[in-house]
């Protein structure tokens, strides 16, 4: 068993807590001519070209059995005891991470952007996250390749796709622009939105390859 880091933004945080969100898809680096075959024994996926292999892949997100930590916008939040310098942090608003002693290196120690309601604070970015400040962990339970546009309602839903007044949306699109808020009558149409307002126009129609992976929440 592996642990990898993966990032999510606040809004998947958020359905990652609330139990909504049960796959991601993440764009395959590789070119790929056609679909690939799994070998399962080799845990690859392999291209086959004039029935030679012409390229080998390994998921970077792992196999199934694999662990991922999630990053997540953050803030660490020491105790206000004024031990170790904390006047200096200033409530650790200047986001010096490399300072936080080692009693207080645990996620019961951040504030996770997430689940924040209180004013703005100056949050260290997700990728910057070390694995100390981690809150959320998952089981990989499934890999797959397949085509963006594949993506069957089922799984659109299983993307964190919510629903409300009777209506599909992402809370993503409407945090990111107001304006942009829509209610689309099918899982796929929101989910497409979704990657779109990710990954700019066009990339749900330029229909790329997609590692699809499967998981559960771990306690």
């Amino acid at each position: 068993m592996k642990e990898r880091p993966i990032l999510f933004s606040a809004p998947m945080v958020r359905a990652l807590l609330d139990g909504t969100k049960t796959q991601t898809r993440r764009v395959v680096k590789q070119f790929l001519p056609c679909m690939p075959e799994h070998d399962s024994e080799r845990g690859v996926w392999e291209v086959y070209c004039d029935d030679e292999v012409a390229a080998t892949l390994l998921c970077p997100y792992g196999k199934p059995g694999d662990r991922l930590w999630v990053r997540e916008t953050w803030a660490p939040d020491p105790p206000a005891d004024g031990t170790w310098g904390y006047t200096a942090w200033a409530g650790c608003r200047e986001g010096r991470i490399a300072g936080v002693p080692e009693q207080f290196r645990s996620a019961s120690h951040c504030i996770h952007a997430a689940s924040w309601n209180g004013p703005s604070l100056p949050w260290t970015p997700a990728i910057h996250m070390p694995r100390w400040a981690c809150r959320l962990m998952l089981e990989v339970t499934g890999v797959r390749v397949e085509r963006l546009q594949d993506i069957s309602e089922a799984d659109a839903v299983a993307e964190g796709i919510e629903k409300r007044d009777g209506a599909w949306w992402k809370n993503y699109i409407a945090e990111r622009d107001p304006a942009a808020y829509t209610h689309l009558r099918e899982p796929r149409a929101s989910f497409s939105s979704l990657w779109v307002s990710i990954n700019g126009d066009g990339a749900w129609d330029a229909n790329p390859w997609v590692w699809v992976v499967e998981f559960r929440r771990l306690p």
